[in-house]
């Protein structure tokens, strides 16, 4: 199934997406495994497995600090593909995050060809820019990949018509300017920012719009996908699941049972909204 699939399917059942973000090895790699496939179980419609890299100047502490314990443990980026495959095999859509460079290390066609071999849907990338991925757009569209890429609220018009144009899947929205990090509250950029990059997509892509900003709370999320609120396709989630597995260092199981507990509540929270 492509992150797509996944939007259409939701959007059949009345409702938006829940997007489930944690970074690979974390807090390691079979752990990791288990923790994302608590979050399938939770409701999680589409993953996010995050590739650990050492200079995440888009991530705050929360995740970095997750990243970092995964770097420490050795993990590798053939980790984070195994990651991939262990949760693709839920039927789950398994897409990548990742900064730009270990991809380019890694060698683009080899990182496509080997992200498809294992199940992946497609590729997050927060730091690169259509009109500067040509290797990457020739290599996800040869292996049938999505290609997510990222608009904010200091995105131009133009801009944002190039990302939409480029992007197959959906679209992420980033709602906030700063560092990632879970909020008290939804940030007014939001809805404005989803209602030009609708309104700038191309005629008749109906591109589905997913948003990042900090949600952890299912009523955060209604607020989100609410048609009177922010009016998002999908709600994506992330430093609240690192967070709580950062809160149960000893205690794996416990860190599974909130994580189930938290996408749970989410999952409500896109229904309700």
């Amino acid at each position: 199934m492509t992150t797509r699939t996944a939007f259409e399917k939701a959007r059949a059942d009345g409702r938006a997406a829940l997007v489930g973000y944690l970074p690979a090895g974390f807090p390691d790699v079979d752990g990791g495994i288990d923790a994302l496939r608590a979050l399938v179980d939770g409701g999680c419609d589409v993953i996010e497995v995050g590739l650990p890299y050492s200079d995440p100047v888009m991530d705050g502490p929360t995740i970095q600090a997750a990243a970092q314990q995964a770097l420490d443990r050795g993990v590798r980026t053939v980790d984070v593909l195994r990651t991939v495959e262990a949760v693709a095999a839920t039927g789950t859509p398994t897409v990548v995050m990742t900064y730009w460079n270990p991809v380019e290390r890694y060698g683009v066609p080899r990182f496509a060809a080997d992200l498809a071999s294992a199940g992946g849907a497609g590729l997050i990338t927060p730091d690169l820019t259509p009109d500067s991925a040509p290797e990457w757009i020739a290599a996800a569209d040869e292996h049938d990949l999505d290609k997510v890429f990222l608009v904010a609220p200091s995105s131009t018009d133009d801009r944002i018509a190039m990302t939409t144009a480029a992007c197959r899947g959906f679209v992420y929205a980033t709602a906030v300017m700063g560092v990632t990090g879970a909020r008290a509250t939804t940030s007014d950029l939001a809805g404005p920012l989803v209602t030009r990059t609708r309104e700038l997509s191309p005629p008749g892509a109906d591109l589905p719009i997913g948003v990042g900003l900090g949600v952890s709370t299912g009523d955060q999320a209604a607020e989100v996908v609410a048609k009177n609120g922010i009016g998002a396709d999908g709600v994506i989630v992330g430093s609240a699941f690192v967070r709580r597995l950062l809160d149960h260092p000893d205690d794996r199981a416990a860190g599974l049972r909130a994580l189930s507990g938290l996408a749970e509540e989410l999952a409500a929270g896109v229904r309700r909204g």
